[in-house]
């Protein structure tokens, strides 16, 4: 599984075999259950029971903003920060045509028909991962979306809170150049 490495697989199959038989199938039928009732939303591709998602539903977001981003996990990492009040588009992936994966593999059909049919969408944020395969993304999407009318946007990068200069590389040194503001603002 992704995140689990060789180390941390073998204490999990351990403490399993270790476990009461009614363990292992408590957590058998947790993710069986998971499996079963979670799904995309309909609206924004995020991970639901409920569709469409406690997101595209909530009365106090913003309908003219929609930040798009490569997983649903990414959601979960932007609605940690507190900061934004927008809807969501999930790609499903980013452009890779090295692993095969082009635009009709993205949900960027649906992105389109959002923000081109009149609901309102006035900006879209792109935020993909910072990688090659990210970056040409957000470039080809700004290519399809710019034509609609809408503004798009890019999220910021930089460095870290926390993070020391002389540790940082020299790409990331360059964009927090690159992006940097009135100091105050």
């Amino acid at each position: 599984m992704p995140g689990i490495g060789r180390k941390t697989a073998s204490r999990l199959t351990y403490h399993l075999l270790k476990a009461p038989p009614e363990d292992a199938q408590r957590l058998a039928r947790a993710i069986q259950a998971v499996k079963e009732r979670v799904r995309a939303c309909e609206r924004c591709g995020n991970l639901t029971e409920h569709s469409p998602c406690v997101i595209c539903q909530g009365a106090r977001r913003d309908q003219s903003v929609v930040c798009v981003v490569e997983e649903a996990s990414d959601i979960a990492a932007i609605e940690r920060a507190g900061e934004y009040r927008g809807l969501y588009h999930v790609l499903g992936g980013r452009l890779s045509p090295l692993d095969g994966v082009g635009p009709s593999d993205l949900t960027i059909p649906g992105l389109l028909a959002r923000v081109g049919d009149g609901q309102g969408v006035e900006e879209v944020v792109l935020a993909t991962n910072p990688s090659v395969e990210g970056e040409a993304t957000a470039l080809y999407l700004h290519k399809l979306l710019v034509p609609l009318g809408v503004r798009v946007t890019r999220i910021a990068r930089g460095l870290p809170v926390g993070g020391d200069l002389e540790y940082a590389d020299g790409v990331t040194i360059a964009e927090a150049m690159q992006n940097r503001r009135e100091f105050g603002t």
